[in-house]
């Protein structure tokens, strides 16, 4: 298998096979270049995420199958295929493995990303798709079964997320998309590392200044009373200097960590009248969420504009459903909120600092600003900006 799946597509997916790519989608190439980098880690991500569910790894074997001589086709296809027909059939395939809430929140971030907007992100997404299944399958090679795909994505979690940028991880933040890169340790352990090399060397600066004022000190000591103290305070200076410095190298000096308050998450049932809640404020916030990531031009805001406007009254219904709730289940509500608030806070912030977007959208995104810092509860926070 491949030391770096991300590095061997995208060694696949040559400048002159994205500027063909650009070609047949009708995007710039520049821009096609950027969605590309974001897009091929985004999803393997994502499909990591997807085969840890039940029965996802099985269906992906199944689709990856499927896909053995997309690799080989892909390159004649681009120039002389039918682009739409291709696009069309890998987002049909990725939408059976995602879902199409999902697949929707993936390619809006990609579009978002690489400011192709919505369309241009499913397009690209639909186009790389079965090239990406496809080379997932030439590594593995005839032993693809449930248990080597499970282990090609658990092997490649380091990379994946490494290789995500920053952007993207924020614009799919929340959606839980990168789920299979949550237990990754890269960027964590090179800090820790970092971190204990500091210490040690800061505790070493500090032995040895320590080490050098005690002899110092018991020089100074010595020659100041050497005419009037006793023999044994000759070896008792340094002896206390060194009790002292064992006393700071031995001592437990494990930083002690306060106590964070969590996120209630939907650990129980909330339900309203047969409705289930929790479920209303994950799709109603995964709506506004791909709305929001789906904007990049004025042209885009006005399209996206009645979809934030139905995300307004959809947050209006499930806080009306919140009220009903007892004391303890409205915490959990409100704790679902808050914990995807970071997340459309930047995309709201985003939005507005695009030219021409604010004059389009900001009545309707002040308004969501408040119905969302009303819903979270205490523990929410919304930007005023």
């Amino acid at each position: 298998m491949a030391t770096n799946l991300v590095s061997y597509i995208m060694q696949f997916l040559t400048p002159d096979l994205i500027g063909r790519i650009a070609g047949a989608l009708g995007l710039d190439r520049n821009d096609t270049q950027t969605g590309v980098t974001a897009a091929i880690p985004a999803l393997l991500a994502a499909l990591g995420s997807a085969a840890a569910k039940p029965g996802g790894a099985q269906s992906l074997v199944d689709t990856i199958k499927q896909q053995s001589s997309a690799a080989e086709n892909f390159g004649s296809m681009v120039a002389t295929g039918n682009p739409s027909s291709f696009v069309d059939k890998g987002s049909s395939l990725l939408m059976s493995l995602l879902g199409s809430h999902d697949q929707s929140a993936l390619a809006g971030a990609i579009g978002s990303f690489a400011r192709v907007g919505q369309t241009g992100g499913n397009s690209l997404l639909g186009m790389l798709t079965p090239l990406v299944m496809g080379l997932i399958g030439k590594q593995i090679g005839p032993r693809l079964d449930v248990g080597s795909i499970t282990n090609l994505f658990a092997s490649q979690k380091e990379q994946i997320a490494q290789a995500l940028p920053p952007g993207m991880s924020n614009l799919l933040g929340g959606t839980g998309l990168l789920d299979s890169l949550s237990s990754t340790a890269g960027y964590a352990t090179a800090a820790a590392g970092q971190a204990s090399r500091a210490t040690t060397a800061a505790a070493g600066q500090f032995a040895q200044s320590a080490s050098s004022a005690a002899r110092s000190a018991g020089a100074s000591a010595q020659r100041a009373v050497a005419s009037t103290t006793p023999m044994w305070v000759y070896w008792a200076v340094p002896a206390v200097a060194i009790v002292g410095l064992l006393w700071y190298l031995l001592a437990d000096r494990t930083p002690q960590v306060a106590q964070v308050p969590t996120i209630p998450t939907q650990t129980q049932s909330v339900v309203v009248g047969g409705v289930d809640v929790g479920k209303q404020i994950g799709d109603s916030l995964g709506e506004l969420r791909t709305s929001l990531a789906s904007i990049n031009d004025a042209a885009s805001a006005r399209t996206a504009l009645p979809k934030l406007q139905e995300a307004t009254a959809q947050i209006d219904k499930v806080a009306g459903m919140v009220s009903q709730l007892p004391a303890d289940q409205r915490q959990v509500a409100q704790g679902l909120v808050a914990a995807s608030m970071a997340t459309i806070n930047q995309l709201f912030d985003k939005v507005l600092t695009i030219p021409g977007v604010a004059e389009v959208v900001r009545p309707t995104i002040d308004s969501l600003k408040t119905k969302l810092a009303d819903l979270s509860g205490p523990s929410g926070t919304v930007g005023t900006r």
